[in-house]
């Protein structure tokens, strides 16, 4: 009885210690699973793909007219006649405006008045120095044969020069009043405002019978522009800008354009920052043609500074990179380290890198398409993977 006691007890100790080993061997199995499945999320395999890729600076910009003018008063007046409204083309040489012209036509008057004036006392004070001049001319003759005193002679000859003198003045009188009278009837000629250029009227700041007041500020009163070509002011970043040259091609998108893009060339980048809320923005002029005015002054445009493009060339992701090798040739590319798979070994690699942009880079030297390269995956790849990158790259990239 107690023998088969003792061997029940020895069985059930047995089947005991079979089970902790069973449970302890499952814990084991999913441990390993899980942590090999956590590697292998981490560590990726990726491929060398052909695809195109382009290397760009963006930017925010405004699109004004390349050519226009403001046209203001020259002088102070009522706004009397206004010719043009805004969306008018216009024409060089055409009347656009009449500012109340009376006041400075009374002005000239009065100088034609003032000038007439002066030249018949002109004519009166020549006939004096001829008279003058005789009586001198009589006393000197005179003199020869004492028929007149020095006195008289010296007085003849006071009363000739004071004539000369007199006449001179009353000349340099009319030559002040010509001045003027030819600044009034320019002030006059300006109540009559004409366009200056072809194009289209696209403001207009003064109304009907509005005060223009000169005097301080000229007063605008409409623009003109021609919107065959327009302009787009970009502001680049203080980082950016060395990397931007004149004649660099550059295309745009607007708001509402869908997938239509305007194409230009880089025209000017303008010395002088602009600080705006502590950030330095450099602005950098693009002529765009708009033939078919679909562009307007004011619109906001998207900028892509084109720094380069390559076509059906291998592209890895950025992932793929390694640290970059400090190598002073860079003509074929950039030295960077990589990660190769060949076979079942994962060798490391120096290759040469061309374009960058925020996805992709261009491989110029040091592998093929096919090649499978191992990547660290960031946690915030996976996010941005799944967004659509506009534009690049073109079909036959992978999508990781």
């Amino acid at each position: 009885m107690t023998g088969n006691f003792n061997k029940g007890k020895l069985t059930y100790v047995k089947w005991l210690a079979l089970f902790a080993l069973l449970l302890i061997a499952t814990a084991g199995g999913y441990l390993w699973i899980t942590s090999g499945k956590s590697e292998s999320h981490d560590i990726q395999t990726l491929e060398v793909a052909v695809g195109d890729i382009e290397e760009n600076v963006t930017a925010q910009g405004k699109l004004e007219p390349k050519e226009y003018v403001d046209v203001g008063a020259q002088v102070t007046g009522q706004l009397q006649k206004l010719y043009v409204d805004i969306g008018d083309n216009v024409s060089a040489g055409q009347l656009l405006v009449e500012i109340d012209p009376r006041v400075y036509a009374a002005r000239v008057q009065a100088d034609e008045a003032n000038i007439k004036n002066l030249r018949a006392q002109l004519e009166g004070q020549q006939a004096q120095v001829i008279f003058a001049r005789q009586q001198f001319e009589r006393n000197r003759a005179l003199m020869k044969s004492r028929g007149v005193s020095e006195q008289d002679f010296q007085s003849s000859e006071f009363n000739l020069k004071k004539a000369v003198a007199t006449a001179a003045s009353i000349q340099a009188q009319i030559e002040q009043v010509q001045s003027t009278l030819s600044g009034d009837r320019t002030n006059l000629g300006y109540t009559k405002i004409f366009a200056p250029i072809d194009g289209t009227v696209v403001t207009r700041t003064a109304r009907l019978g509005q005060t223009l007041n000169a005097n301080q500020t000229t007063p605008m009163i409409l623009q003109i522009a021609k919107l065959d070509a327009m302009t787009v002011r970009a502001q680049v970043a203080e980082a950016d800008v060395m990397r931007l040259t004149a004649d660099l091609p550059v295309y745009f998108t607007t708001l509402g354009s869908g997938d239509r893009r305007w194409h230009g060339k880089v025209r000017q980048i303008l010395p002088s920052p602009e600080v705006l809320n502590n950030v330095v923005l450099y602005n950098v002029l693009v002529d765009v043609d708009n033939r078919d005015r679909q562009l307007m002054s004011g619109m906001s445009t998207q900028m892509f500074f084109v720094l380069g493009r390559a076509d059906n060339a291998n592209l890895i992701p950025l992932a793929a990179l390694g640290r970059r090798l400090p190598e002073r040739d860079n003509a074929v590319g950039k030295a960077y380290q990589v990660r190769q798979v060949v076979g079942q070994v994962v060798t490391e690699k120096i290759v040469r890198i061309g374009l960058l942009n925020r996805r992709f880079a261009e491989v110029r030297e040091g592998l093929a398409a096919g090649d499978r390269l191992v990547g660290m995956a960031r946690p915030d790849d996976k996010s941005k993977d799944k967004r659509k990158g506009k534009g690049y790259p073109t079909p036959g990239v992978p999508r990781l």
